[in-house]
C-alpha cells in the first residue's frame, strides 16, 4: 500500500522492503527468551509507560522498537526489511508518524549512516542544515525559509553521505512538521495548515506539504555547506545573532545532534564520532542564537542567508 507522507517513485528494484501488515513469523521469537531488552525510553506518557522500549533477539538478527500507544515495528540487523503493526483503533497514517522518522532512521543507522537531527533548506544549489534539539525551532525556521521561496530537501532526519572530503545530504520526504503554534507565527492560525494524522486525538502535529501551493522540495542529493546549530531562543536585543563554533566544539555539538544516537552500539557510536569529526574540520559550524519574539523569525532567515554570503567572499578570497 502507498506510505502516507511518501513520493511515488517510478523505478525498478528496491534497496528496503517495508511490510504495513499483520506481525511477521519472527515477532514470535521476541516472546520467549530470545530476546532482550535493549533500551527504555527515560521518557513516560501520561500512564506512565515508557514512550519507547526496544529489544533485539540474542545474535542481533532482528530488533523490536514498540510504542507506548501499542504501534511497534521489527526491523531486520541489515535494515533490509521493516515490519509494521499496530492497534485496531489505529491507523496507517500513525505508524507512518514512526517510520519515517525514528524507524527509517534507525535504518540508516543500521547501514553505517550518518544522520544529523535537522532539517535541510537548500540555498544556490547547496544544502544547509538547521540542527538542533527538540523544540529548538528547526522546522519552524526551515518553513519560514519555505514561505519565502527556498527549497527544502529534508526535514528531522538529514543523512549524510561521505564523499572524499566533501558530504552530501540525500533528500527526504515532501513535508515539513510543525506544532500548531508554529503554524500560529507563520500563517496567523493553528488550523491554518492539516492535521498530520487527521483521525487521530493524541497528535497534535500539522504538516507544511512541499508540492503544493508554491512550496518546493528538492528530489535531489546536494553537496553541503554549512551547519546552523540553533541554540536556546533569547531576549537579547541583539539577537537573532550567529557566533563561530571551533571544530572540537563543533564535534561535540554535532554527537548531541545526530538522530536516533541512543539506538547505536558502541562500535556505531565510534565510526559516528570519526566521521563527524571530520565533517566538523571541513564544513563550516556556527551558533545560531535566535530571538525569543516569534515575529522575529523573518530576521532569523536573513541573518542565516547573510552569514552564508560572507562566508562564500571569504572562500572565493581563499580560492584567488
Amino acid at each position: 500500500m502507498p506510505i502516507p507522507g511518501l513520493l511515488i517513485h517510478r523505478k525498478t528494484g528496491f534497496d528496503i522492503r517495508v511490510w504495513l501488515t499483520a506481525p511477521p513469523a519472527i515477532s514470535l521469537k521476541f516472546r520467549d527468551q530470545n530476546a532482550e531488552l535493549w533500551y527504555k525510553s527515560p521518557y513516560h506518557d501520561q500512564d506512565g509507560n515508557p514512550t519507547l522500549q526496544a529489544w533485539k533477539l540474542r545474535g542481533r538478527s532482528h530488533y523490536k522498537l514498540r510504542y507506548s500507544d501499542g504501534i511497534e515495528f521489527i526491523v531486520d540487523a541489515l535494515g533490509n526489511d521493516v515490519w509494521g503493526s499496530w492497534p485496531s483503533d489505529m491507523t496507517v497514517e500513525d505508524a507512518a508518524v514512526y517510520l519515517l522518522g525514528p524507524i527509517l532512521g534507525f535504518v540508516l543507522r543500521l547501514r553505517g549512516t550518518t544522520c544529523l537531527h535537522s532539517s535541510v533548506i537548500c540555498v544556490d544549489n547547496r544544502a544547509v542544515a538547521l540542527a538542533g534539539p527538540a523544540g529548538s525551532g528547526k522546522s519552524t525556521t526551515a518553513a519560514g525559509f519555505a514561505k519565502i521561496g527556498y527549497s527544502i530537501l529534508a526535514d528531522d532526519v538529514a543523512a549524510l553521505t561521505e564523499q572524499g572530503d566533501s558530504f552530501t545530504v540525500q533528500p527526504a520526504y515532501p513535508h515539513l512538521r510543525l506544532w500548531p503554534n508554529s503554524v500560529s507565527i507563520l500563517y496567523g492560525h493553528p488550523g491554518a495548515l492539516p492535521k498530520l494524522v487527521p483521525a487521530s486525538l493524541s497528535w497534535d502535529k500539522r504538516y507544511l506539504s512541499l508540492s503544493s501551493n508554491g512550496n518546493r522540495f528538492q528530489q535531489h542529493p546536494l553537496p553541503l555547506a554549512a551547519i546552523y546549530i540553533l541554540d536556546e531562543r533569547s531576549d537579547d536585543p541583539d539577537a537573532p545573532f550567529i557566533e563561530d563554533m571551533s571544530p572540537s566544539h563543533g564535534t561535540m555539538a554535532l554527537v548531541a545532534n545526530t538522530y536516533a544516537n541512543y539506538l547505536l552500539d558502541r562500535l556505531l557510536r565510534a565510526r559516528e564520532f570519526a566521521l563527524l569529526s571530520r565533517l566538523a574540520s571541513s564544513i563550516p559550524l556556527r551558533r545560531v542564537v535566535p530571538h525569543s519574539d516569534s515575529a522575529l523569525l523573518p530576521n532569523l532567515c536573513q541573518t542565516i542567508l547573510s552569514d552564508l554570503q560572507r562566508f562564500e567572499v571569504i572562500q572565493q578570497r581563499y580560492l584567488e
